[in-house]
């Protein structure tokens, strides 16, 4: 098991070496390029990258904190470090939808100028470039439950959406030079402005979602309902009292607490509270902490509906 956690471990930490690296190539072709030809949206496409840097920077950080075993400090373990890192992420997107939507207004009231082929070729790499590492490293954030490698995807996908702008906004404006069509020159910093609001978008929903954790929002209402299941599964409980569980970073933390019949010893009490673990553990792969409760029944508690709030 060690093992496999390992090569988890590993595979995180290569996936988001390879997105940093990408993210410090890619900074330095857009803003070049952008700089060399007058490509507003390639420019601000760059700086953009340039805080995607910083981004991955912290999610690499994060994940290799949140790996680290409970201890006397984080009794908990250190999950949560992922999260921190996704609400940078936001953070970051959000500076960088501003940013992007100053260059592109800032562009609309100067004189327009000619789009270069070789601006719309770095865009199309840009583009192919970050759709594979977007695609890489949702799968492999899904598969690992990572909320720094999910939040450096969507970082990814925030640059597909921005590179396919550029080539848009790009293309036009090469169209409208080739076939005399004036207005066609503002179409780089209007893609700009275009990706700007899908950017602040994918930077509210990041953002969201980690405030929630943090704030250790509960799991939603159908996934309550599944450990429920499980529970309920145990011949020897009685009645759920109480179920709770939430968001530690990769892993989820739950709380139950059941009602199994006054007549059994402590130490049945405690197998079955081992028992309720242990399934919990088995059928779900995410929960790491299992906490459980146990207050006797008696005849008189029969029908009393569970209480999933207090």
């Amino acid at each position: 098991m060690w093992g496999t956690f390992e090569m988890t471990n590993r595979s995180s930490l290569i996936a988001l070496w390879i997105s940093l690296i990408s993210n410090l190539l890619l900074t330095a072709i857009k803003i070049l390029v952008g700089i060399f030809f007058n490509s507003q949206v390639l420019v601000a496409d760059g700086i953009h990258n340039a805080g995607d840097v910083i981004a991955t920077f912290a999610a690499l950080t994060s994940s290799m904190v949140s790996k680290k075993p409970a201890d006397e400090d984080h009794p908990y373990g250190h999950g949560k470090a992922e999260v921190v890192a996704s609400g940078i992420v936001a953070v970051i997107l959000a500076l960088a939808a501003l940013f992007m939507v100053f260059k592109s207004v800032q562009a609309l009231l100067e004189p327009a100028s000619g789009a270069s082929i070789i601006a719309l070729v770095a865009a199309c790499v840009s583009y192919a470039w970050k759709q594979g590492l977007y695609v890489y490293c949702m799968r492999l954030g899904k598969e690992q439950n990572s909320k720094s490698l999910l939040a450096t995807a969507n970082d990814h996908l925030a640059d597909v959406y921005a590179s396919i702008a550029a080539v848009i906004g790009i293309g036009v404006a090469l169209i409208g030079d080739r076939f005399g069509l004036p207005f066609t020159q503002y179409g780089d910093p209007i893609a700009g402005i275009i990706v700007s609001y899908l950017v602040m978008k994918l930077a509210y929903e990041m953002g969201k979602e980690s405030i929630g954790v943090l704030m250790e929002q509960s799991l939603p209402v159908a996934e309550i309902r599944k450990l429920e299941d499980i529970v309920q599964s145990i011949p020897e409980v009685k009645r759920i009292d109480r179920i709770r569980a939430r968001e530690h970073g990769h892993y989820v933390i739950v709380d139950v607490r059941v009602s199994i019949s006054n007549e059994l010893t402590i130490k049945e009490g405690h197998d079955i509270s081992r028992l309720i673990r242990d399934s919990i553990k088995n059928r779900r792969e995410d929960v790491e902490e299992v906490l459980v409760h146990v207050n006797p029944w008696y005849e008189s508690s029969r029908g009393q509906r569970p209480d999933y709030q207090k």
